[in-house]
């Protein structure tokens, strides 16, 4: 009798980690997608994501959406 396997389908996170550039001085620098506290550049101090208690508001021009 052939063994059946069962399919587990694991869902896969929709948040992320992202680089993103500051509009300033544009120093680059990795945050998560839904950040729950103000992301602030780390040269010159700008904000750049605002948290809006589900996916962060980007105030940088995104770089690259790392897996």
């Amino acid at each position: 009798m052939p063994v059946r396997f069962s399919r587990v389908l694991i869902p896969q996170p929709k948040s992320k980690f992202i680089k993103i550039r500051c509009p300033d001085c544009g120093n680059e620098q990795i945050t998560y997608s839904h950040a729950a506290m103000v992301v602030r550049c780390l040269v010159c101090g700008r904000v750049l994501a605002q948290p809006t208690g589900g996916k962060a508001r980007f105030a940088g021009h995104i770089v690259k959406i790392l897996e």
